[in-house]
């Protein structure tokens, strides 16, 4: 048997099924040449896009496995280079060794998202549409997967094209006036670039509402459950989570340390927190509890004061509620089954049952509220923080160029400034570190 080829650093491998057992897997190997490696693991390179039934070899020639072979041809191909997959049957130890024969034919492991990354960096896939990738996979919802598939697709991208032409449209205007110091703003006033950069702010503000519910549909809410003990905190967590989450007793201090569930409500996922009551106790165990409920609201996006219907708001809750740091509230007056109240909201505040559910789907719409959530978020597209950043300094840079539209160098260089921050979001301008970042957070296989 010949030899086998030295380590080329364009040849990677990976396992691109999950792990486990399962009927099918999939080694999937991407590089510039990928013949001799399929030549030698298949006795011949299978025709392009066509599935071709196969035996995989071992270095002596015995079988390893037998399924399926696939060749993608570059450019043709997810990552733009020649691709070999490899279908065989899913058995973690078999999927080992057919990786083991790629590494031993020349092929390196891939780095988690390298597949991706070299899409990227062959222009098959813009920066958002690979991070849709990676959301695809991750997402928690039907929601948020019809999201990703349309940043995938490339519908954030599209939006972020416009925007970015519009900006280039406009620079070219202004720029050409540059020369021309004397004419320069009665140019600008006729060729009506004024009404131009406040119709792309128009359409800036539009893509970053999109972005926000496309955030909310990635990242989710955490939502924290406060008050003092015996208030219903466990049973509200067992009512919004839909089964019994938390031990509920009638026994004071029962929650004594965080209890963390996930829920959707409409596709948006919620990481509930159920937290330990607050109130003075010598308890050493309790005092942990009330620590960590205290950290659990400082990272929060939204806290609920739950409250006894009987006696409302009370010297207690207040002193809760002047340590809240900056953060949405909600106050839940809880036990309208003992007050015969009626389900009700008044502004931020809620009249619920716990014990029954009554009012609790009152709390799920006002929760959708507080995280900015609209119903009619059919249309958003899956989103990072770093997208929303990128999107907030583009406008900042509109409304700084507006202000400085006197000064025409001035209101160019915001202009640009703008630009650039929106083609961070494609990748257009990316630093290194920041897509080794993004793409480290993979899957391996991707």
């Amino acid at each position: 048997m010949a030899n086998p080829p030295p380590a080329r650093p364009d040849l990677i491998a990976a396992i691109a099924t999950a792990p486990g057992r399962g009927g099918v897997g999939v080694v999937r190997v991407s590089g510039a040449d990928i013949a001799p490696l399929a030549v030698a693991i298949l006795g011949r390179v299978p025709e392009a896009r066509h599935a071709t039934y196969s035996r995989f070899l071992d270095s002596q020639g015995e079988v390893l496995d037998e399924g399926i072979a696939l060749v993608f041809a570059a450019p043709h191909s997810f990552t733009g280079e020649h691709v070999l997959e490899l279908q065989g049957h899913g058995g973690p130890v078999v999927l080992n060794l057919i990786l083991e024969r790629c590494i031993e034919l020349g092929a390196r492991l891939a780095e988690p998202g390298e597949f991706s990354r070299r899409a990227f960096l062959n222009g098959k896939l813009d920066l958002a549409q690979a991070e849709a990738v990676a959301d695809l996979i991750d997402a928690a919802s039907s929601e948020a997967a019809r999201s990703a598939v349309r940043s995938l697709s490339g519908a954030f991208s599209a939006r972020i094209a416009e925007l970015v032409e519009g900006l280039t449209r406009l620079r070219m205007l202004v720029e050409a006036t540059l020369d021309f110091p004397e004419e320069e703003i009665d140019f600008l006033r006729d060729a009506d670039a004024f009404g131009r950069l406040d119709a792309i702010d128009a359409r800036l503000q539009a893509v970053r509402a999109q972005a926000k519910q496309g955030v909310l549909l990635r990242e989710g809410l955490t939502v924290v459950l406060i008050g003092q003990p015996n208030v219903g905190k466990s049973s509200l967590m067992n009512q919004l989570a839909g089964f019994e989450a938390a031990i509920v007793t009638e026994i004071a201090g029962t929650t004594r340390d965080t209890v963390r569930e996930a829920i959707q409500i409409q596709g948006v996922p919620l990481h509930v927190i159920d937290t330990a009551g607050l109130r003075d106790t010598d308890d050493a165990v309790e005092k942990i509890g009330i620590a960590r409920t205290w950290a659990a609201v400082e990272k929060a996006d939204v806290a609920l004061l739950l409250v006894d219907a009987a006696h409302g708001l009370g010297e207690r809750e207040a002193a809760i509620l002047q340590r809240l740091p900056a953060v949405a509230r909600l106050t839940i007056h809880n036990k309208i089954d003992v007050t015969l109240a009626a389900p009700r909201v008044a502004g931020d505040e809620i009249w619920l049952s716990a014990k029954t559910g009554a009012g609790v789907e009152l709390l799920r719409d006002k929760l959708l509220e507080a995280a900015g959530w609209q119903a009619a978020g059919e249309g958003a597209f899956m989103a990072r923080a770093r997208h929303l950043d990128a999107l907030s300094r583009a406008a900042g840079h509109l409304a700084a160029a507006r202000a400085a539209a006197a000064q025409l160098e001035l209101f160019a260089e915001e202009l640009r400034l703008a630009q650039a921050a929106l083609s961070e979001i494609t990748g257009e301008f990316s630093a290194d570190d920041l897509l080794g970042e993004i793409f480290s957070k993979f899957c391996i296989g991707k």
